[in-house]
């Protein structure tokens, strides 16, 4: 009688510890997932893409309010920057991020006059402005969709940056030119709202 309450005992013994085992693997199996998830996240964040919100009409048209996207990390380190790149800039004293474009490349005099842009002198036509939205935003006012500024002359490894919106962007014209170092990434893809999804390039239009 007492051998078979024993076998019984051992018997339930071996099924408790091999259920622990199970539940032991279990969680060995969510952590190494967890892990991985992780390691791939940061690479791909790091590395490859960066996620970014819209916050604000500084880049309307060609960006709106709580618009969501992937910035291309990879690409701003293999091509650079190009003039009108939408990138994304980090301000370390404000710890922010924003989402600007590229008007003037480094060693170059910027300026504005009669809402004509003018690198080294001479005019550039800005395609990424939408017409129909500067006329809407002047039509009404005395003043030019971009005020005169300038001439600004950039360092080395300096960019000057402009929002689209430029009467409701805090931008160079604030912040002063940025830092190659600033720029984080460059173009890439919205993604939502899902109904908006499009590729963010030099040019939206």
């Amino acid at each position: 009688m007492l051998d078979k309450e024993t076998n019984e005992v051992v018997e339930k013994t071996e099924t408790l510890n091999k259920q622990d085992d199970k539940f032991i693997e279990f969680l060995k199996d969510i952590i190494k997932t967890i892990v991985i998830y992780v390691a791939v996240a940061f690479i791909i964040t790091q590395f490859i893409v960066r996620p970014f919100r819209v916050d604000g009409e500084s880049m309307y048209p060609a960006l709106h309010d709580r618009e969501v996207g992937f910035s291309n990390i990879i690409g701003l380190k293999i091509s650079g920057v190009k003039r009108f790149d939408t990138v994304i800039v980090y301000i370390e004293e404000t710890q922010k991020y924003l989402v600007k474009r590229v008007i003037g490349l480094p060693g170059e005099r910027v300026e504005y006059e009669n809402d004509v842009l003018y690198i080294n002198g001479l005019p550039v036509a800005e395609p990424f402005l939408v017409e129909a939205y500067v006329s809407s935003e002047t039509d009404n006012h005395t003043i030019d969709f971009t005020p005169d500024f300038g001439p600004v002359i950039l360092g080395s490894e300096q960019y000057f940056l402009l929002g689209d919106n430029r009467l409701k962007s805090s931008d160079s014209r604030v912040y002063g030119p940025f830092d190659a170092s600033q720029i984080k990434s460059k173009n890439g893809v919205i993604i939502y709202p899902f109904d908006k999804i499009r590729t963010l390039g030099g040019d939206p239009q």
